[in-house]
């Protein structure tokens, strides 16, 4: 399982014109799921994004978790962040998890992340064409790849 997480000032989701998830200060998470992902794979990573220290506290240091600010979260499902690119200029996705297997993963791993961070996030829409719009606070942005995990 692959994510780039970047921590916004606020997120959106729209979906055929109409806005599907809006959060102000938190964390907007792509999420990229392989079929070779299990249960384990989504917990941990569901745990180290709420438990990831990257807004800052009092001294401008980053000391704080998306928990410790009280703030939202938006995961959004991007099978790209699977892509090879070595050979050609036309990325492949063979190592993304197929739409049948991949659906399963990504809602639960919106479910653990919940969990984890104690309140409901907001979400895309599995293989809907989405505009994603957000403000970077930072910027931000981070990759985290559940099979690097060691």
């Amino acid at each position: 399982m692959r994510v780039t997480i970047q921590r916004v000032s606020e997120a959106s989701v729209t979906i055929r014109g109409n806005v599907h998830s809006s959060i102000n200060k938190g964390l907007l998470v792509l999420a990229g799921f392989e079929e070779a992902d299990t249960t384990e794979d989504l917990e941990w990573t569901a745990a180290k994004l709420v438990n990831l220290r990257i807004f800052t506290d009092e001294n401008d240091l980053m000391n704080l978790s998306i928990k410790d600010i009280n703030g939202d979260m938006i995961i959004v499902s991007q099978f790209t962040l699977h892509a090879m690119t070595k050979k050609g200029n036309r990325p492949s996705f063979i190592r993304a998890a197929k739409p049948d297997i991949a659906i399963p993963l990504y809602e639960k791993f919106i479910f653990l992340a919940a969990k984890e961070l104690g309140k409901n996030v907001g979400t895309g829409e599995f293989g809907a064409d989405m505009k994603v719009a957000l403000i970077n606070d930072g910027p931000v942005t981070i990759n985290i790849d559940s099979k690097n995990r060691e």
